[in-house]
């Protein structure tokens, strides 16, 4: 009998998963197929290099199972290299210690460093202090910047195009902060043609996932929650 798109998913989804569902990580695949009618959670910490290069591999074949995309500008393409091993999983350098609005070190140091697929627990932002932070800052600054957990550079500033009233309550809709093509930082941050959204310094930020409005960058926000290098100088 002809496997259904729908079953395929989901036996990708069970190949690609080595550990039970629980509620500390949605997987982001589950994301690009609920438009598909499927909804698959899993969790998974990749630590070793070996671990690495087998997350490269399920990769590639969701590539050959969807297909690879070139999505429309304004939006900017990378390639895979820019996820390759470096010093600290995809990165140089682990996340920052003092990250803004209060979130989990270990969380952020492990989506960002040693994943590619797998996201914070859908509606975590809402869990810390940034939507009270926010409304701060878009008061005194008219839009909040968000920037590199690990490396402190602007990725994102938002919202823009819309007030913020509008940008959370897309982001709640959605359980992820989510971006528009003009709230990115395009000199910092690459689509990769699997939808994966990064920084060009190797961190995965999430993933994009259009709707009727055009891209629609599903970001979680321990990736986003870096200070500034400034702070630092």
């Amino acid at each position: 009998m002809m496997m259904t798109r729908q079953s395929a998913l989901l036996f990708i989804a069970s190949a690609l998963s080595s550990a039970r569902p629980n509620n500390s990580n949605v997987s982001a695949f589950s994301l690009a197929t609920t438009r598909l009618g499927s909804s698959v959670t899993s969790t998974s910490s990749t630590r070793s290099s070996s671990k690495g290069t087998s997350t490269s591999r399920n990769m590639s074949v969701l590539d050959s199972f969807f297909g690879k995309k070139e999505y429309a500008a304004p939006c900017v393409m990378g390639d895979e290299s820019i996820m390759s091993p470096k010093a600290h999983g995809t990165s140089e350098t682990p996340v920052q210690k003092d990250l803004r609005w209060n979130c989990d070190y270990d969380t952020a140091d492990r989506i960002c460093n040693f994943n590619r697929h797998y996201a914070e627990y859908a509606g975590y932002w809402t869990s810390t202090s940034f939507v009270a932070d926010a409304k701060e800052e878009y008061a005194a600054k008219g839009e909040i910047t968000f920037y590199d957990s690990n490396t402190g550079k602007p990725l994102f500033v938002a919202p823009r195009g819309r007030d913020l009233d509008s940008f959370l309550k897309e982001s709640a809709s959605h359980g992820w902060p989510s971006f528009r093509d003009e709230e990115v930082v395009w000199e910092n941050v690459r689509c990769l043609s699997d939808g994966e959204a990064v920084s060009v310094d190797g961190t995965h930020l999430g993933h994009n996932l259009p709707d009727g409005k055009g891209n629609r960058y599903c970001i979680n926000l321990v990736s986003v929650a870096g200070r500034p290098v400034e702070d630092d100088m």
